[in-house]
């Protein structure tokens, strides 16, 4: 089994995509409404948003779209985005590009548990949690 977190976004699906996309790499793909069968429900103006993005990079999936329900969009903090990185060059790395226009709620640190950890809210409103275990894992018996 696998969870998948799938963003909503308000008419900056393929821009906040496409910076996810330059931070974190991977191959990024988008079906329009225009492009789907759902295109004769709506109106012209509609045609351009996203119906469907995804990002994947080996083990990462990310989905989005900019279908909003009726009630809109209401961002929060109920969901976070968790990356767990392989190296300390590669937190560090992630931490600035994904900041970059956000605010960086918890800067990196060495935590108590051994990891080095910091999150962020990236200029879409998304929450991130980034982990490195720098613990040296023990030699197998």
């Amino acid at each position: 089994m696998l969870l998948h977190p799938y963003l909503t976004f308000d008419g900056q699906c393929r821009e906040a995509m496409t910076f996810y996309r330059e931070c974190l790499g991977g191959e990024l793909f988008f079906q329009t409404i225009g492009e789907s069968p759902m295109a004769d429900q709506l109106p012209p103006e509609a045609q351009v948003f996203i119906l469907h993005a995804s990002l994947t990079n080996g083990a990462l999936t990310i989905l989005a779209s900019d279908m909003v329900a009726d009630r809109g969009l209401e961002v929060g903090n109920a969901v976070s985005l968790m990356l767990d990185c392989s190296s300390e060059e590669e937190i560090r790395r992630l931490y600035y590009l994904l900041s970059e226009g956000g605010l960086r709620t918890h800067p990196l640190e060495q935590t108590f548990w051994g990891a080095l950890f910091g999150n962020l809210t990236d200029k879409y409103g998304n929450h991130w949690l980034l982990h490195f275990d720098s613990t040296p894992s023990s030699p197998s018996q």
